[in-house]
């Protein structure tokens, strides 16, 4: 088990480099899907594919990433919504811990019965603090979670949270309004947040646009994760990509 994959992550956040990540949720895609992601992804030159989703009904997870990395040489990330939702054909796997809840599954709970399956699976794994933020709309994360979400407008309680989870060893701390948010995290949260943290800061839900993309990147998010978005129109890839590596001439 290697630390490639968030070393690079650490790499680019020391050389002022954004990254963006396409959320793929397998029950959302077929083989046609993939292959004209795979194309979009490539030519846009995406810094990683994230795989999963809050619910996984459907059974080929496997399929989807074997797929996925045939077509690809980006790094494939799980982002598990549980515990069954690991598969070895995968690169790396957030091993995400909900420190926005107070719910003491989705904190230890779930962790201490994958431990085995995860540890087997030989993926390298990055502990992840992830923050829920209200977007405006119910969300699958906080019916399943039975948590309630951080307020959009404590920016204090937000700062907390992300500094406990970084001296609790969390090595990536996550924002995410949810998908299907009707609003983003706020940039002023973004900002407050990110200048508490030396983590890398992780940030997805409702990002539609390439300007919400570059505006984040501008207030302290090293990583921006589209996926809504991208599912109704795929070709948001390119404008998303080149939104938030633009950032990098300017540094």
């Amino acid at each position: 088990m290697t630390n490639r994959i968030y070393q690079g992550i650490v790499t680019k956040k020391k050389e002022g480099k954004k990254s963006l990540a396409v959320l793929i949720d397998p029950d959302k895609v077929d083989e046609q899907k993939i292959s004209e992601l795979m194309i979009l992804t490539n030519e846009a030159k995406v810094d990683y594919l994230l795989v999963g989703g809050s619910l996984v009904i459907s059974n080929h997870l496997d399929e989807v990433v074997s797929q996925i990395k045939r077509g690809s040489n980006i790094p494939v990330i799980l982002f598990p919504g549980s515990p069954s939702q690991v598969t070895p054909y995968a690169d790396a796997l957030l091993y995400l811990s909900l420190i926005s809840g107070r719910n003491p599954e989705l904190l230890i709970g779930q962790h201490v019965i994958s431990a085995p399956v995860v540890k087997q699976s030989r993926l390298e794994i990055i502990s992840t603090g992830y923050m829920v933020i209200d977007g405006g709309a119910p969300t699958t994360v906080s019916y399943i979670s039975n948590a309630a979400p951080i307020p959009s407008d404590k920016n204090e309680i937000a700062m907390c949270t992300a500094m406990a989870g970084e001296m609790l060893g969390m090595k990536l701390i996550y924002m995410d309004a949810g998908s299907g948010a009707r609003r983003a995290v706020s940039e002023n949260m973004i900002e407050k947040v990110a200048g508490v943290i030396e983590t890398p800061l992780v940030v997805g839900g409702g990002v539609t646009d390439p300007e919400k993309a570059y505006r984040n990147c501008k207030a302290g998010a090293d990583l921006i994760v589209v996926g809504n978005a991208i599912e109704k129109d795929p070709s948001l890839i390119r404008e998303m990509s080149a939104a938030v590596h633009s950032l990098q001439v300017y540094q």
